[in-house]
């Protein structure tokens, strides 16, 4: 059976950057193509169809935020997000407007690889999602069609509420949602300022899926931002 080759864009305008990463990225088995402007970015993208995108806020033409966008408006391809802007508020806009992942310069390669699998596995989990009706990492089980959630096997009691903020993480399981993010989807828009809501059903959630409620290893919180499911 032939392999496939997985594809990466990088939208990128730092040569010595852009170097480095497609060396060690084609010794990692991926073809890297890329581009140094938002513009250049966004035609790659719609030409090369990738499997994951790596891109840069600071680009000449364009702000990433806006490639974002623009390519959410049409793609579900993993964004990771690689850039020297290290505020919350500039994460928490560049996640809200689609990507997947937020690293900051200066970062580790050992860094970058484990979040570009993890993304690439949400992409893949979210096709498989779409075509069973049961979703399962090492410990939970979500039976779609029975609304059944299972640890180890075991059956765990949810209330409405929390059935649905744990269904949104795991539709994005391996995604970081911001705080906003995750509050639209189970409250609605008018919620998206009501972060204590949150805490609090995050807390119940914990209690009831994780060994240790207070070292958690599912739920993960990304400090200022928000949540993501391990994968």
């Amino acid at each position: 059976m032939c392999k496939i080759t997985p594809i990466i864009v990088m939208i990128e305008d730092d040569l010595p950057i852009r170097r480095f990463l497609r060396t060690s990225l084609s010794t990692q088995g991926f073809l890297v193509h890329e581009a140094e402007t938002g513009k250049q970015g966004l035609v790659e993208a719609g030409v090369r169809k990738p499997d994951l995108i790596i891109l840069d806020l600071g680009l000449p033409d364009m702000d990433g935020v806006e490639v974002i966008r623009a390519i959410r408006a049409w793609s579900t391809v993993p964004i990771i997000v690689l850039s020297a802007r290290n505020g919350e508020q500039q994460k928490i806009d560049a996640l809200d407007a689609g990507a997947d992942d937020y690293l900051t310069k200066p970062f580790g390669f050992g860094q970058l690889m484990a979040r570009i699998r993890v993304a690439m596995r949400h992409a893949n989990r979210t096709q498989e999602a779409n075509q069973n009706d049961v979703f399962q990492t090492a410990h939970l089980k979500l039976d779609w069609l029975n609304r059944i959630v299972s640890i180890d096997d075991r059956e765990v009691h949810l209330t409405p509420i929390q059935y649905r903020l744990l269904t949104v993480l795991v539709k994005h399981a391996g995604k970081v949602l911001t705080h906003q993010q995750i509050l639209k989807e189970v409250w609605g828009p008018s919620y998206k300022e009501n972060a204590h809501y949150l805490r609090i059903y995050m807390s119940q959630l914990r209690q009831k899926l994780e060994a240790d409620p207070t070292q958690p290893k599912l739920l993960l919180t990304e400090s200022g931002v928000g949540y993501r499911l391990k994968v």
